[in-house]
């Protein structure tokens, strides 16, 4: 056969590789409840509950921004050498899976219950609750250090097949969604019933302890009964995956694995691109929501014709990577929602009804805030899926290159120069939010003109503003077309080769003349 007719053999060989489906319903369901288990809490208010309910000082809170930043550095990249070290009878990342699971939900049911065990009175003057609250994120950041790395490592290699990966990661996208939001929709709706109701403003007047008692109580039981639930959700997964790309036998060193990230170029500008992007400045909308437009749930509001939107925006993912580049696609879900973010700032500030200012309107603020969400929706699957995809494809890249897998170093490289600008920023976010005159103490709708103005603003403009230099090396991404297609036929060459060489070694093993 001449070496023109085996490279055919081989490329149709791939592309059969391409129409078999390696996950079954079973195991995909099983994706697709761990995918809600990342989600299924209540972490979108957790800056309120640190700042309202555990009243954590703000320069406390930056400090702790900053030794956690510290520690997540140095954690990743002992963590990233152990997982790639790994080898056992059950796979590289199925082990650490199971042990992650009841540790990690044993940690998030302790940090939400502080409250019942450390009090809320007082603010910066509670030594002890703050330094609780400092342990429990360091274990906390050990933790989802390690099954970031796992997940993602678990995924490149839960099938060979790159079309499978990408219905398998959009179908949990796309239905995970109906679940994973309904913690976070229920409980803006329970703090605006409590907030405003005639009753409890009362008592926050006549018995303001008895009051936040039962504000904190709401948070407590959120955030315990999402945790259980959410834990029962990623072990069942850890269970029933399984991994299906092979892996070298010979453990990479440290040395190897470093290197493999350093000559992976897609890698690289992504994590360019993410580093230039974490230098964006947010405060966060919730913040604003409650404390300026006194409406926790804004975010469930604005978002209904939205929510009809985004679940249609993965039906058209398959059309879009056929006919625009990755590049084109990545950049697109990248930046829109800066531009419509800047539409909302402009109606904030130049729109006045009945002598307030357009930010503190919800007659204003409902509509620009949905416009803006229903429009972002359109391209709510790209954004979810085209970078997801662009992560494992790197990692098959690095495979490419250097002749072995280094999901553990190659994803926490990416992450790691994003995470050291995220310390800075998140020391900082909290400092900033004290100068301008934020009150942790102050009750919801009561901060001062400067602290509402200052709330809209670092969640509108200022985000945009300092992120959008991450354009830029999205321009040179170029892992597409012909060469991807390169990549994946010689790659499945090289995996049927290490496959036999396997099947080769067990029949030796198990031999009649061994035994």
């Amino acid at each position: 056969m001449s070496a023109e007719n085996a490279a055919v053999s081989t490329t149709n060989e791939a592309q059969k590789t391409l129409n078999r489906r390696y996950v079954g319903t079973k195991e995909t369901f099983a994706y697709i409840l761990d995918d809600i288990a990342q989600s299924f809490n209540i972490g979108k208010y957790d800056d309120v509950f640190k700042m309202n309910i555990l009243k954590i000082d703000l320069v406390l809170q930056s400090v702790t921004n900053g030794v956690i930043g510290v520690w997540d550095i140095i954690n990743d990249m002992f963590l990233a050498a152990i997982v790639d070290k790994t080898r056992t009878r059950w796979g590289k990342f199925k082990p650490w899976l199971v042990v992650y699971a009841i540790p990690g939900v044993f940690l998030t049911v302790l940090y939400w219950a502080l409250p019942i065990f450390m009090g809320t009175q007082g603010i910066g003057s509670n030594i002890p609750r703050f330094a609780v609250y400092l342990v429990l994120q360091i274990f906390s950041n050990l933790a989802s250090s390690l099954i970031s790395i796992v997940r993602q490592g678990m995924t490149t290699t839960i099938t060979p097949n790159i079309v499978d990966r990408t219905r398998l990661i959009t179908q949990a996208n796309l239905l995970s969604g109906f679940v994973e939001k309904a913690p976070e929709i229920l409980m803006g709706l329970l703090i605006d019933i409590y907030i405003n109701s005639p009753k409890n403003q009362a008592l926050e007047i006549t018995n303001n302890t008895l009051y936040q008692a039962g504000y904190n109580k709401m948070f407590v039981l959120g955030g315990v009964i999402t945790a259980v639930v959410a834990g029962l959700f990623a072990l069942f997964y850890a269970f029933v995956a399984k991994e299906r790309v092979m892996q070298t036998v010979e453990r990479p060193s440290v040395f190897s694995g470093v290197k493999s990230v350093i000559t992976n170029k897609p890698l690289l500008l992504i994590t360019l691109s993410e580093f230039l992007g974490a230098f964006s400045l947010n405060s966060g909308t919730n913040l604003y929501y409650i404390n300026v437009l006194n409406l926790a749930s804004m975010s469930t509001i604005v978002g209904i014709p939205g929510a009809v939107v985004s679940p249609i925006s993965y039906s058209y993912v398959p059309w879009a990577r056929s006919k625009f580049s990755t590049k084109a696609l990545w950049i697109a879900g990248s930046h829109v929602d800066s531009v419509l973010m800047l539409g909302v700032f402009a109606a904030g500030e130049l729109i006045n009804v009945g002598g307030k200012k357009g930010y503190e309107n919800l007659a204003v603020m409902i509509p620009s805030f949905m416009l803006r969400e229903t429009i972002w929706m359109f391209f709510w699957g790209i954004r979810k899926v085209i970078p997801e995809e662009m992560r494992n494809e790197a990692i098959d890249y690095g495979e490419w290159k250097n002749g072995f897998r280094s999901e553990g170093m190659t994803g926490v490289a990416k992450g790691l120069v994003t995470k050291m600008v995220g310390t800075v920023k998140n020391f900082v976010q909290p400092l900033l939010l004290k100068q301008f005159g934020y009150n942790p103490n102050a009750t919801q709708g009561n901060q001062t003109v400067r602290a509402r103005h200052a709330l809209f603003w670092m969640c509108t403009l200022l985000p945009v503003v300092t992120g959008i230099l991450s354009i830029v090396p999205q321009l040179f991404y170029d892992l597409q077309g012909e060469k991807k297609d390169k990549m994946y036929a010689e790659l499945y060459e090289r995996r049927k080769l290490m496959q036999n060489d396997v099947d080769l070694a067990n029949e030796t093993i198990n031999a009649p003349e061994n035994n």
